[in-house]
């Protein structure tokens, strides 16, 4: 017997599926952006004369955006229109792009690419808002599922795209690449995304944004300026004494504020204090050692592009094998065992990198980005549904955002940090970063023993 498909049906389908593929593309732009930019800061500083400091601006400026706005762009868009705040986010964000790809000298780059993360927030906090207010039921299971296999898919092709554009084509490819997919989102954005907002209206914690904001970026100069010229510099006391002042504003403003933008109270609960120490030290544990190995890869090894994310590729391909087959053989593992666990393997893997002798080749380093990999795959997954658990249900929203919030401070300040143990004078490149590694597993170690003590079983 044949089977004849209604052409109806089946263009109602595909139709049905066009705002889940018009969100995935905003979360796989944003998200490949926070990595692709790895392999290429070599040939950037090269080519527009940028001192180490200011290529460590270009990981950090954009991950500080991200981390500042986040909460203040999910308010926004939970209130003036999702869809509306979307497509403002993906001219912003296409718009910077477009700047990064012809920026003329480093200061301009760096402007570009702040921009770039501010755009970056109102996307990331917009995507999966999107997804749920548009689909129901099962089809709202198979949106999430995809979601979440873009986001890790974002993380596994970023190091090898940034190396193919920057090898066969440009540096500037790897931003100007975003322009055609921003436009295809917003065309997808515009034909097929209702717009959905929360009920009512809600006034933006503008004080408490402008204080985290402070601290953060005080905090992230200070700690670079500190490899450039010394703890004693005024270039390092200065922002280090502004981002205390503004972070006790910040705690100040929380505490006393009807509409905080972070609810202090909610780490009153240990179980939360302890997945948001987790999620905070992760990103320095696996993820910020990554620039100063492709600066290893380039320099030292004298490696291509192409080939240096082909190096640095094991981790991410790893962990989203390691994520969905978690989720389909454990589904019931808690997540203190998946966040702790996984933290423990993160510092397993980066003292397995910190082997590295004068001889070492690339080669090297895939065994412990192998086993770093597996710990991601079974960490990240379980953060957010384990900060919402943690809260009463009409907190989950902000403790979600509070979690990407907290990754991408970590990430920042991560960058700061180990960058002063890398540029330190007088060790060859491989000595500088056995030393990275070995502050990553120190991290990663604290932060899975922490998580083990403090999230209730």
């Amino acid at each position: 017997m044949t089977h004849v498909t209604d052409p109806r049906t089946a263009a109602t389908t595909a139709t049905s599926w066009r705002p889940l593929v018009a969100a995935c593309l905003g979360a796989f732009m944003l998200l490949v952006d926070v990595t692709i930019v790895m392999v290429a800061l070599p040939p950037i500083a090269a080519d527009l004369r940028m001192s180490f400091g200011d290529t460590q601006w270009l990981l950090d400026g954009y991950a500080l955006a991200l981390a500042a706005l986040l909460l203040a762009a999910g308010s926004v868009a939970d209130h003036a229109g999702r869809r509306r705040v979307y497509l403002v986010a993906l001219a912003v964000f296409a718009l910077a792009s477009l700047a990064c790809g012809i920026a003329p000298n480093g200061a301009l780059l760096l402007a570009a690419r702040v921009v770039q993360g501010a755009g970056g927030a109102a996307m990331m906090a917009t995507t999966l808002a999107l997804v749920s207010a548009t689909y129901e039921g099962r089809q709202r299971g198979i949106a999430f599922g995809v979601w979440g296999g873009v986001n890790g898919a974002a993380a596994a092709v970023a190091p090898v795209l940034g190396g193919l554009l920057t090898e066969h084509l440009h540096w500037r490819a790897i931003f100007l690449v975003n322009l055609p997919i921003s436009l295809v989102a917003a065309w997808l954005t515009l034909r097929s995304v209702k717009e959905s907002r929360l009920p009512g209206g809600a006034g933006l914690d503008w004080a408490g944004m402008a204080t985290f904001t402070a601290a953060a970026g005080g905090m992230t100069y200070g700690l670079i300026e500190a490899g450039q010229h010394g703890w004693a510099a005024a270039r390092t006391l200065v922002p280090l004494a502004a981002a205390a002042v503004a972070l006790a504003a910040f705690l100040v403003i929380e505490l006393r504020s009807r509409r905080p933008m972070l609810d202090l109270r909610l780490f009153a609960n240990r179980s939360f204090s302890g997945i948001m120490a987790g999620a905070g030290l992760l990103m320095p544990a696996a993820f910020a050692c990554l620039a100063f190995t492709s600066f290893w890869l380039q320099q030292s090894l004298a490696l291509g592009p192409v080939l240096a994310g082909v190096a640095l590729s094991p981790m991410a391909v790893t962990s989203l094998v390691v994520a969905v087959a978690a989720a389909r053989l454990f589904p019931r593992l808690s997540p203190r065992v998946a966040l702790g666990g996984g933290l423990l393997l993160i510092a397993a893997g980066a003292f397995l990198q910190g082997r590295l002798g004068p001889d070492a080749g690339w080669t090297a380093l895939a065994p412990g980005l192998v086993v770093v990999g597996i710990g991601v795959g079974l960490a990240i997954p379980a953060l957010n549904s384990a900060a919402m658990a943690a809260v009463p249900p009409h907190r989950a929203g902000m403790a979600a955002g509070a979690v990407n919030t907290v990754r991408q401070l970590g990430y920042a300040l991560g960058v700061a940090a180990l960058g002063l143990l890398y540029q330190g004078t007088g060790r060859a490149a491989y000595a500088a970063l056995n030393e990275v590694y070995l502050a990553a597993g120190l991290t990663g170690l604290a932060a899975g023993l922490l998580v083990l003590a403090a999230v209730r079983r």
